[in-house]
């Protein structure tokens, strides 16, 4: 190529780059035209309002107007009214409706002029403000600086302040990690105390309750606040003797997962029992309707046997020599020892003069009144028993013994119904001066059980199958003397 071509195509080469770099140049500054435009046409536009606060805050034209953390205009003046507020004039791109809300917040705790106007606007379906409108203090909210709240204290508890926020800076000092560490689990607890609390305060009534329980419960506890004492002090020796006892303890707890493991097996056989038992139970309340009245019945006799039972005990056992049954089983054991080779001899003399004299080398009959006795023992003793008994009732005819079967001075008379003497007015009481139709001595023969009539059983009179009955008078008895009368 020759080297005129080539300072022509270089030529060509550095009027292209000039007109790329004048095109380049011509649109930036078309956008920063267009920049200063929208910011400089930003205050000359929009809606303006007054906003009346306690306080200016320290607000400074030229501040921003936020809505949700967007900037959406900025504030023009800030005036004081005839009524010492402070009036401040914004003008913000967006109307705003009834029910908007003002307030002036600071971007950090240090610096000066560094607040803004924060908006929360009103519903939508609310009637839109006109431009100039007022938002009065009733919805404008007025910061409090750090330094009010310092005013508030005096010049000691402002001293104690400052050196309760040194104290908490020496503390920290050096340890920024370990504190990083320690506020990464404090937010967690404050979010949580947080809805704790949220929780708590949404029952009022609930909670205005319990705070009234507790504090009676922690009066009560106060009053009886030796008590409590003892308590802890007698809990305090408890787990002592418990820990005394650690090995036991532990061996305890060794051996109860086993206990457990056996429990588990048993509790799931007794799952089953109980499915059976559903039967039984059933079957058993129609008889169980009647065991209510039963058991109230039962208390009753309950409370009546207590005393039976606390004699029986002192029956049974009682301070003392001789005195009690128990004592008295001991003494049988001696008696029992005697009576083994008493009673034996006295069988054999029974029977030699009763059953068998033959066997004692006596002749037989040998003692006729023990043999004759022996079956009327129940009249005996039986005549005993209810002879004053007998004797202590009266009529107009007299003592009820004269018409008794065991003094026979009078007989029966099943025509008339009377009882008719056997003989005429006895002047004694000697059955010598008695007539009976028969001899006395046959009078007086009458089998054992014979002194009433004879049971429709025909246990009376007792004939001994025959063996009483079966010797000639006087030897034996007569079964036919019996009482007269139904």
């Amino acid at each position: 190529m020759s080297p005129s071509s080539e300072r022509a195509k270089t030529v060509r080469s550095q009027q292209g780059s000039s007109t790329t770099r004048a095109i380049a140049i011509s649109a930036l500054a078309l956008a920063v035209v267009a920049v200063a435009y929208l910011v400089l046409s930003s205050g000359g536009g929009g809606t303006q309002y007054r906003l009346l606060f306690e306080t200016g805050g320290q607000l400074v034209p030229g501040n921003q107007v936020l809505i949700g953390g967007t900037p959406v205009g900025s504030v023009d003046d800030v005036e004081l009214t005839d009524d010492a507020q402070a009036e401040v004039s914004i003008t913000v791109d967006d109307e705003l409706h009834e029910g908007s809300e003002a307030v002036i917040r600071s971007t950090s705790l240090s610096g000066i002029a560094n607040r803004y106007v924060s908006i929360s606007p009103g519903p939508n379906n609310a009637p839109v403000l006109a431009d100039d409108s007022v938002i009065t203090q009733v919805d404008t909210t007025t910061p409090v600086d750090l330094d009010q709240l310092f005013d508030a204290f005096n010049g000691k508890a402002r001293k104690g302040l400052r050196d309760i926020i040194q104290g908490y800076g020496a503390a920290y000092a050096g340890r920024g990690k370990q504190a990083n560490a320690a506020y990464k689990y404090l937010n967690p607890s404050l979010v949580a105390s947080d809805r704790l609390f949220v929780e708590l305060s949404a029952d009022q009534e609930v909670l205005t309750d319990f705070l009234v329980n507790g504090a009676a419960v922690t009066s009560a506890l106060a009053e009886r606040r030796n008590d409590l004492s003892e308590l802890t002090s007698n809990t305090n020796v408890g787990l002592g003797a418990i820990a005394d006892e650690a090995q036991a303890l532990d061996r305890s707890l060794s051996a109860l997962p086993p206990a457990m493991r056996q429990a588990n097996t048993t509790f799931v056989n007794l799952r089953a029992a109980f499915d059976d038992l559903d039967s039984f139970v059933a079957a058993a309340k129609p008889a169980t309707k009647n065991l209510a009245p039963f058991l109230r019945r039962l208390k009753n006799t309950s409370k009546a046997s207590v005393p039976v039972f606390k004699n029986l005990r002192f029956a049974l056992r009682r301070s003392g020599k001789h005195n009690d049954l128990t004592e008295f089983t001991k003494d049988q054991v001696p008696v029992q020892q005697r009576a083994a080779t008493a009673f034996p001899a006295a069988i054999l003399s029974e029977n030699c003069s009763t059953v068998d004299p033959t066997q004692c080398g006596s002749p037989a009959g040998s003692d006729p009144p023990l043999r004759f006795l022996r079956p009327y023992s129940p009249d005996l003793f039986n005549a005993l028993g209810k002879l004053g008994a007998v004797t202590a009732y009266y009529d107009a005819n007299g003592h009820f013994a004269r018409i008794q079967a065991m003094l026979p001075t009078f007989d029966h008379n099943p025509a008339t119904g009377d009882l008719t003497a056997y003989g005429p007015p006895f002047p004694s009481t000697s059955f010598a001066d008695l007539q009976f139709p028969i001899l006395p001595e046959e009078q007086f023969r009458r089998c054992p059980g014979g002194a009433t009539q004879p049971a429709p059983d025909a246990s009376n009179p007792f004939l001994d199958l025959g063996n009483l009955t079966s010797g000639p008078p006087p030897a034996d008895c007569n079964a036919t003397q019996v009482p007269s009368g139904p």
